[in-house]
């Protein structure tokens, strides 16, 4: 009997649903992110609750390529990083390696920047200390602690991150007659296109799509297609578990934007002048809680974006993914200095943000065809290569994301030059 069987058998599917129960909300931290927080706020001080059908958009994209990414893994017993390496010519491995390398890199400023900024609005340290600090305890719970450890304390911080939005809810008393059309209703314009786009952008990470074709792994699948099968419904509901959590979150930002600011007229650009506007208009608690989630926001996601940048340095490298090996332990920390040294560097922190989102897009194609190449592959996948209606909604998904992003890079560095 195979150690799946003997480990499955004997449990009911809700106990197994538990125990499967996980790489999904790894990936979901990444998309609460400080970049995330930068573009909900600003779309809901500007347009209310216009844009919350950004974020029902954005989940159904998620659920899909995440799904595909964890498939990818399962299937082939090899992360998307691997996968690339092997089923490409070395050029366009290595080309499509050092971008996402990049794109890591401006997803961990992000993350740092909104640590940083955490810590200074709850403890009154400057931004470098804070990024600092930030550093260290990524570092420390990534090197020091066993996988499924690591996993409960970032669960434990998705739900601290949660149960602050959804307290900030209940205090700011949205007007629910506008919000629940908005969740699936477009309505876009001139105005707000720009916006909408960097929330689209903010979640849907390349990053995110590597780190959980890796941490799938975690789980015993099995050996044989079979065996795989059988429990691939598992992953499907943790998959879709978990990216529902991000939509209630990512949604629980504009919401709170929208009934605070936009309803006192106060236009928010940053996430600092959102938690000293938050505060009078809200009340203390409100913003003590902004304060509290953004710092477990900022530590949280920047561990899951230092996994992921080792698991892909690595795995383009062809060296073992481990934790315990010393070349993944240098990865987590080379990467975050030069996310460190940007933060230190004085430049305007909501203009950092934005421009790692814009380095995202300009990366996401980069990381979501290979991704559609190898699950369409029958020599890759086996059983498990993408249904044509899986494939046709992926190449469509992409092609909205990718022309979104385009558009983006437009306004950024045409229109707005």
């Amino acid at each position: 009997m195979s150690s799946a069987k003997k480990g499955t058998s004997s449990k009911t599917p809700f106990r197994l649903f538990l125990r499967f129960l996980g790489p999904g909300f790894l990936v979901t931290v990444g998309f609460i992110d400080p970049g995330n927080w930068a573009t909900n706020i600003e779309g809901g001080s500007k347009f209310s609750y216009e844009l919350l059908w950004v974020i029902t958009l954005s989940t159904i994209i998620l659920i899909v390529i995440q799904n595909m990414a964890a498939r990818l893994g399962i299937a082939t017993g090899k992360s998307l990083a691997v996968n690339i390496k092997g089923g490409f010519s070395p050029l366009v491995a290595g080309g499509i390696g050092i971008t996402v390398v990049l794109a890591c890199v401006a997803t961990d400023v992000a993350e740092l920047l909104g640590g940083a900024i955490g810590f200074a609005l709850l403890f009154g340290t400057p931004l470098w200390l804070g990024a600092l600090m930030t550093i260290v305890l990524e570092v420390f719970l990534i090197v020091s602690q066993r996988y499924h450890r690591l996993e409960a304390i970032i669960l434990a911080f998705l739900g601290i991150i949660a149960l602050c939005y959804v307290i900030e809810v209940m205090i700011v008393k949205p007007d629910w007659r506008q919000l629940l059309p908005a969740l699936v209703v477009p309505r876009v314009n001139n105005s707000s296109i720009y916006i909408a786009m960097g929330i689209l952008g903010a979640v849907v990470m390349p990053h995110n799509i590597f780190l959980h074709s890796n941490v799938i792994h975690s789980r015993k699948w099995g050996i044989s297609e079979q065996e795989k099968m059988s429990l691939l419904r598992y992953e499907k509901l943790d998959t879709f578990t978990a990216m529902i959590l991000g939509w209630v979150v990512n949604s629980a930002m504009i919401v709170v934007a929208a009934a605070v600011f936009a309803r006192h007229h106060a236009v928010v650009t940053s996430i600092e002048q959102a938690s000293a506007t938050l505060t009078p208009l809200a009340g203390p608690l409100a913003g003590l809680l902004f304060s509290v989630a953004l710092v477990f926001s900022g530590v949280g996601s920047s561990i899951t974006s230092s996994m992921a940048e080792a698991n892909v340095v690595t795995g383009f490298l062809g060296k073992p993914e481990d934790p315990r090996t010393l070349l993944y332990r240098l990865s987590v920390f080379v990467t975050a200095i030069p996310s460190f040294f940007i933060i230190i560097s004085g430049m305007d922190t909501f203009r950092i943000l934005i421009f790692s989102q814009v380095v995202l897009s300009i990366q996401l194609p980069f990381t979501l065809i290979p991704l559609i190449v190898l699950c369409r592959r029958s020599d890759v996948m086996g059983a498990f290569r993408s249904s044509n209606r899986e494939f046709v909604a992926a190449l469509i998904i992409s092609g909205i994301v990718i022309m979104l992003n385009l558009y983006l890079l437009y306004s950024t560095f045409v229109e707005g030059a």
